[in-house]
């Protein structure tokens, strides 16, 4: 940060290894909307949604910066002219001086992200993903590095995001060796002479790093490795290991610490999250004993295959329609609970607002406008069988 107030460049880096981008689905468009990155942000408002009504909440707050979940020109868009929605409301931020930047998929599926933050607004722990990022391919690392600094080199890697394996973290192998070269004209070795053989008590370090990590790791070994030219390698790993409660992805899965039946499940959930009209409904037998939940925040219905994969008795989601309810149910389940799409990830709000807070130094608050799209209902009470 430059004479210690942030810039919205501070910010978007701050943000992107908190979410990083790597973990968007390839259809997603998350990042900067507008904005100039060199200018100093002192205010930030977080939404769910980038709307008129939210724009104007912003721009009345004195925002330098609206951060929102929802990117608003997901698909390709030819004009953002301001005789139209999006347009106007681009326009609108733009002219008083307010960026826009948004953070979706790669924010569903970090940690702590989106699923987290709703896992614990139930008063849960956030477990392993439904859906792990990636394929379960993982890089295994090979570095040769002199005996005394080993823990300088693993504590960067580590810090890089090395060594994570299924819940566990800071995970490597080391076993001493002697490692043998000559250094040749031209080089400036850390040890040795040019010309002279060199031998040297090394030790052998390896861990595992998700591929998406691969020129992080690599920056860390360079830095922290006293050898002009690191001795590395990186072996793919076809047989990574399974989730665990620090690996990212879309989905939670969650415990819960006493069971309870749908219905009471179905009570807490509509206690936790903001009132909708849309309200939270469930499918499934009212009085089945509950005790592991998976949840996936927004619309998550492309995760029903994994919720059952995953031995869930109940799954949390929005979005959720008539013909794919009950061809689920017909399949064997889970049992469902269906919540507003909004009303799942408002959570997160408070969340990013908090990192903000935190670690930009800027003031950070939540957007409670309500942006679920429906506002009138009519002939509701029907009471579970």
């Amino acid at each position: 940060m430059s004479s210690g107030r942030p810039t919205l460049a501070d910010g978007i880096d701050l943000l992107e290894r908190a979410y990083p981008p790597r973990l968007a689905e390839s259809w997603d468009r998350v990042g900067l909307v507008a904005g100039d990155p060199a200018a100093v942000i002192g205010t930030v408002v977080v939404a769910v949604d980038a709307t008129a009504a939210g724009a104007d909440h912003a721009l009345g707050a004195g925002a330098d910066l609206l951060l929102v979940h929802h990117p608003p020109l997901l698909k390709a868009v030819h004009s953002v002219a301001a005789d139209t929605p999006k347009g106007r409301m681009l326009h609108r931020l733009i002219e008083g001086g307010c960026a826009l930047y948004s953070a979706h998929t790669n924010a569903d599926a970090a940690r702590p992200g989106v699923n987290d933050a709703l896992a614990e607004t139930l008063g849960l722990t956030p477990g392993p993903p439904l859906s792990p990022t990636g394929d379960g391919t993982v890089d295994r690392w090979v570095v040769t590095v002199p005996h005394d600094d080993v823990e300088d080199l693993l504590h960067a890697v580590f810090a890089a995001g090395a060594g994570r394996m299924s819940g566990y973290t800071e995970c490597s192998f080391s076993v001493p060796g002697t490692g043998r070269f000559r250094p040749g004209d031209g080089t400036d070795p850390a040890l040795g002479t040019v010309g002279e053989p060199e031998s040297v008590s090394e030790t052998r370090g390896e861990f595992v790093a998700p591929p998406g990590l691969r020129s992080a790791v690599r920056r860390a070994v360079t830095a922290a490795h006293p050898y002009e030219v690191p001795a590395m390698d990186v072996l793919v790993n076809h047989a990574g290991p399974g989730p665990g409660p620090e690996d990212t992805g879309l989905g939670r899965i969650c415990e819960l610490e006493h069971p309870m039946t749908l219905a009471e499940f179905t009570e807490l959930v509509g206690s936790r999250l903001p009132e909708t009209l849309w309200g939270v409904r469930a499918a499934g037998d009212p009085q089945a004993e509950i005790r592991r939940v998976a949840l996936c925040g927004g619309s998550g219905d492309s995760l029903l295959g994994a919720a059952r994969a995953a031995g869930a008795d109940v799954y949390l989601t929005g979005d959720l329609r008539h013909h794919v309810v009950d061809e689920h149910l017909r399949g064997g389940g889970p049992m469902l609970v269906d919540a507003a799409h909004w009303a799942l990830e408002f959570p997160w709000c408070a969340q990013a607002a908090a990192l903000l807070e935190e670690q930009a130094g800027v003031t950070a608050t939540v957007c409670a406008l309500r942006t679920d799209p429906w506002t009138a209902a009519s002939g509701g009470g029907v009471r579970g069988r």
